[in-house]
């Protein structure tokens, strides 16, 4: 029987424990599918956003993943006169639900999307263009994390933060070196069989198979999702001991799994977390991966204007944006935080800034037409795992 614990980890940090705002994008995706796509078609006549006029507002509200913007930050930036509301959302689908039913009057001003709803958001009048001259930190961003294929120009958003998806494993078990996503599904049949661990996230999953075998990962071809369904539920589901997203947190520590796809910074958060991290090895895998990124976006109707630009702009500091990287463990995308973090008493530093070979071959993931059969996939393996 397959095991489908509760989405749940204790965060090695000593203020509190935090769950993974990736684990809540991926289990729910399963459940969602694509009515996102439904949600997102009803959004007509919208109610008009505020202009900004350099007058402050003295509130702001945010609707945002839980838990997922570093306390101290926020409190520094009410000291500016404007006090900040968070109202947490569990995916993009309710985002998008929200903003759609409420055609204007969310009463939000900021939220957070991931890139890959950016296009059917805009398209449906979700999304207030971007003023950049209100941005002027925009500057601080790296070239590698603007100008992304789901918003040219970043008319929409802004990166708040990135990560990407790999797989670690317990060389103590398996002692050859794994470099690929073909490595990890031979060995996932082999000697980590029945003790492996995959996302629960339909495109994560399928992506194993699709990059082992030089398919695009956004592949909408008849032909390539019944070989994706054929190889991942006949003969890689039996081998699979769990679909969680987040196995690797605790996984690590507790010596659960032998193998663990996994979000690069959820595995720093396993290392941190065990008395034997020499013995678990993370691979950015080739030929590529998903580059997810979640972004600051301003919501249609947004009321409070000056105080949505000042609060994004604010968080594009540098010395800001750090401390965000060391309360949720991924990467802002903000210039030379690489070089800061080697100035602090920052762990596991390659696992939040990979290097730019690895970022240039990742593949962000689209929401087209194959979401639902993934979904369907997915479904299927989970009734077949651990068989």
């Amino acid at each position: 029987m397959v095991e489908r614990p509760d989405i749940r980890a204790l965060v090695p940090r000593a203020s509190a424990a935090r769950l993974s705002r990736r684990a809540f994008l991926s289990g729910l995706v399963v459940i969602g599918g694509t009515s996102v796509l439904a949600a997102c078609a009803k959004s007509t006549g919208f109610a008009p956003s505020a202009l900004p006029d350099g007058r402050v507002e003295g509130k702001l509200n945010v609707y945002s993943w839980g838990d997922y913007d570093d306390p101290s930050n926020i409190r520094s930036f009410q000291k500016s006169g404007t006090s900040v509301q968070f109202d947490s959302f569990g995916s993009n689908e309710e985002l998008i639900a929200k903003l759609g039913a409420t055609r204007g009057t969310s009463g939000y001003d900021i939220i957070v999307p991931t890139g890959s709803y950016i296009p059917m958001m805009a398209k449906n009048g979700l999304l207030e263009p971007l003023d950049h001259r209100y941005l002027k930190n925009m500057g601080n961003i790296d070239p590698l994390y603007l100008d992304q294929s789901w918003d040219p120009g970043n008319k929409y958003t802004v990166c708040k933060d990135w990560g990407t998806t790999g797989f670690v494993y317990d060389t103590r078990a398996i002692k050859r070196d794994l470099l690929t996503w073909g490595d990890f599904l031979d060995a996932a049949t082999t000697e980590a069989s029945k003790n492996v661990a995959l996302l629960e996230d339909p495109w994560e999953v399928a992506c194993t198979f699709f990059a082992a075998n030089g398919i695009d990962p956004n592949t909408t071809k008849k032909a390539d999702l019944e070989a994706a369904n054929e190889y991942l539920v006949n003969t890689l589901a039996p081998h699979v001991k769990a679909f969680n997203s987040v196995a690797v947190t605790s996984g690590i520590p507790e010596e659960t799994f032998t193998l663990m796809q996994a979000f690069n910074g959820d595995v720093r958060q396993g290392l941190l977390a065990t008395d034997k991290p020499d013995a678990w090895k993370f691979v950015y895998p080739t030929p590529t991966a998903n580059l997810w990124m979640d972004n600051w976006a301003i919501a249609r109707g947004a009321q409070n204007m000056d105080a949505a630009y000042q609060f994004i702009d604010y968080i594009l500091k540098p010395e800001v944006s750090f401390r965000e990287v060391d309360y949720i463990g991924y990467s802002t995308g903000i210039k030379d935080l690489a070089a800061m973090a080697k100035k602090h008493d920052f762990s596991y530093p390659e696992l939040v800034f990979p290097d730019a070979e690895v970022i240039q071959r990742l593949t962000p993931a689209e929401v087209n037409s194959s979401a639902g059969e993934l979904v369907a996939i997915l479904n299927r393996m989970m009734a077949k795992a651990g068989s």
